[in-house]
């Protein structure tokens, strides 16, 4: 079982092509893009931009744009933007139930940090340290890294093609409907 779910995954996958200052592009271009559902995406786009991590652009050109650099949003900011801080281990405090106990367990037996507690704590610290110690700046540097010279602009030249017919189509319905916003 996984600890966090899909929205994670798509959420940095999609925000990665918004690491480059060209590219801005609504959560339908970023689901067509990807190749995830419009609707779920819409969704997770809603949540980022109600955390702060994107912000919308109005206007028949608009869509979703990083609200702060790449290098200042880490994958722990998004993850917690999307999942919230789950906790890795839920303690259930079960080393008293020993049957040996006989149901009433001596006070040594729960002093204290429950010691599989502690190791899941310190594991989920680790973990949290590593996620907060990565920026999508760092993701996307990853991804330039492996991908040819030439993907960088075919990528925006994607989202401009989008873009402008967007534009076009917004204008066309202005012509069509001059009375209306």
């Amino acid at each position: 079982m996984a600890l966090y779910s899909t929205s994670v995954e798509y959420g940095l996958h999609c925000l990665l092509p918004l690491c480059s200052p060209d590219v801005h592009a609504s959560s339908q271009e970023l689901a067509e893009f990807q190749g995830v559902s419009p609707a779920y995406l819409a969704k997770l786009f809603t949540t980022l931009k109600r955390a702060g991590l994107v912000e919308a652009l109005e206007g028949a050109g608009g869509g979703y744009r990083l609200a702060r650099a790449p290098a200042d949003i880490s994958v722990l900011d998004v993850i917690e933007a999307l999942e919230g801080d789950k906790p890795l281990f839920q303690c259930n405090e079960i080393r008293g139930n020993c049957a040996v106990f006989g149901g009433k367990p001596p006070g040594w037996a729960s002093k204290g940090l429950c010691s599989i507690h502690a190791v899941m704590l310190e594991a989920e610290q680790q973990m949290r340290t590593v996620l907060a110690g990565h920026t999508l700046a760092d993701l996307a540097a990853r991804l330039e890294s492996k991908a040819p010279k030439a993907f960088p602009r075919e990528v925006t030249a994607w989202f401009d093609a989008r873009r402008t017919g967007r534009a076009r189509s917004a204008a066309a319905t202005r012509r069509i409907n001059p009375g209306e916003k």
